[in-house]
């Protein structure tokens, strides 16, 4: 159940700093665990992005923004984060009634987003320019300047925090942004966005420095990308959606930063400790019931520890709590939505087809409880060869798939047979075969007995077909920036030409 009045779910766009019922059509969203209706919100429509797009250049543009000094801008940050707090609980309850998460993660990922507003405004407090060495007879200076308007396009499966990691750090480097939730999931941004346009004019600051443009991406995401008044625009989703972004910003000439797919794999060494690797193996997979793009769905399992790590591993999984995000008890909440918990399935029934067994899982619970709700159930497979679709393609669901390894050259050559490269997670007692298949695994972040430890000073992103850049960190502010060189002469001599 919400903790608050339905009246005040958010439902309304907001257009260059206007609140109102986008022109385009409804859209229902939908509580995961009950299939029940939450709230309808309208799309905004092409010329309602247009619209906001020339109102985020006019607010960026505004001598009241762009001119003001950067410890000004991070009191910005500052009181984004304390209203954030302050709305805690409201804000973790929204995003698991929208998403299905359940609420002890939900308050993590709020608590993280005020955290990534802090932290920023931090860096920017501290942010320095350069004096070059000079070589010659003159000053010179490297300086950043705000890219004017950016685009932020998040995915449906964490968006307060996602929403953080992009809004934080664009609008500290002096932009005005337009932020595309997901369409399926546009609740916790839109209250976002409430909480932004509150700061906004507590400071006096241009109303237009924030859009939050709901919608479907194919539209509002793609007029976005197009907008002639966006410099840079920064994604998180799909590998074939970030390749068709990367294409339109080349024809512009725009920067672009991607954080795309991944079918991460996790590696139990023979002398891992079999408790720590139990468990870190299931909560990298199955918390957020699998829908994260860092998800260790790739089981690897030394062979001689191979049948009794996978057996006692499956016995543990066919115990894990599935419920409604709202109970205490649960570990493993419904999908974010009836088709996304179709398309896991068909992945389960594809995989069975390539010759996998399913040792548990496989679908959707049964019993009343479950009946209305987009659950599916914790699922282990075996029996794939790694070239198999089950192994290359992600799921993005609670499905892992185990498989066994020989030797170090044999666990290399099948972890990094994939076209992703985002993350990695290695269990061993022996710190020298950690560090040595950490540098040989491709990812751009490999956790070493943990796993999904995030923080925000450590930059985070992907190789490969996994994306383009990074987030995060005290350049997550500078990637938001243009770079400019000045010089400045310092010698009375004529130039060369003089006269």
């Amino acid at each position: 159940m919400l903790s608050f009045p339905a009246a005040d779910v958010p439902d309304e766009a907001l257009v260059a700093g206007s609140w109102r019922r986008g022109a385009g059509a409804p859209v229902e969203t939908v509580d995961p665990a009950t299939g029940l209706a939450i709230a309808t919100v309208h799309a905004v429509t092409v010329e309602e992005v247009a619209e906001a797009a020339e109102g985020a250049a006019r607010a960026a543009a505004d001598p009241g923004w762009r001119s003001l000094l950067p410890h000004r801008r991070a009191r910005l940050l500052h009181r984004i984060a304390d209203l954030i707090e302050e709305a805690a609980e409201r804000l973790a309850a929204l995003q698991t009634a929208d998403t299905g998460k359940a609420l002890t993660e939900t308050r993590a990922l709020v608590a993280s987003a005020a955290a990534t507003f802090r932290y920023t405004a931090a860096a920017l407090e501290t942010a320095e320019e350069s004096i070059t060495p000079s070589r010659g007879d003159y000053l010179t200076m490297s300086v950043f300047e705000p890219m004017g308007v950016v685009g932020a396009i998040n995915p449906w499966n964490s968006p307060v925090a996602s929403d953080a990691q992009k809004l934080a750090p664009a609008l500290a480097a002096g932009n005005a942004v337009l932020l595309k939730p997901a369409e399926w999931t546009p609740l916790v941004s839109l209250a976002l966005g409430r909480l932004i346009t509150r700061a906004l004019a507590e400071l006096r600051l241009p109303p237009g420095l924030l859009s939050v443009l709901p919608g479907r991406g194919s539209v509002v995401g793609d007029a976005i990308v197009r907008s002639p008044h966006v410099g840079k625009v920064t994604f998180t989703g799909g590998t074939t959606t970030g390749r068709t972004i990367a294409h339109t910003a080349a024809d512009k000439m725009m920067p672009v930063s991607l954080e795309l797919g991944g079918k991460s794999p996790t590696i139990v060494l023979a002398d891992a400790d079999t408790e720590q690797a139990l468990a870190g193996v299931m909560f990298g997979v199955f918390s957020s019931s699998g829908q994260s793009c860092i998800a260790g769905s790739r089981l690897f399992v030394a062979r001689e520890r191979y049948d009794a790590f996978v057996g006692e591993l499956v016995a543990r999984v066919r115990k894990l709590r599935v419920g409604p995000g709202t109970s205490p008890d649960t570990q493993v909440a419904p999908l974010v939505h009836h088709r996304h918990r179709d398309s896991v399935a068909a992945y389960v029934d594809l995989a069975r087809t390539e010759g996998a067994r399913v040792l548990c899982g496989g679908s959707a619970p049964e019993g009343d409880a479950y009946r209305d709700g987009a659950y599916y159930l914790p699922t282990v497979l075996d029996g794939l060869d790694n070239s198999s679709r089950t192994c290359q393609e992600e799921v993005f669901g609670p499905v892992l798939v185990a498989l066994p390894f020989d030797d170090e050259d044999d666990l290399v050559r099948m972890a990094n047979d994939s076209v992703y490269g985002l993350a990695c997670g290695i269990w061993t007692r022996d710190h020298r075969a950690a560090w040595r298949i950490a540098r040989r695994v491709d990812a751009g972040t490999v956790w070493i007995n943990t796993y999904k430890q995030f923080s925000i000073a450590t930059p985070f992103g992907g190789l490969k077909d996994s994306g383009l850049g990074r987030e995060k960190g005290r350049d997550g502010i500078r990637a938001y920036q243009r770079q400019k060189s000045l010089y400045w002469g310092t010698s009375d001599a004529p130039l060369p030409w003089a006269n």
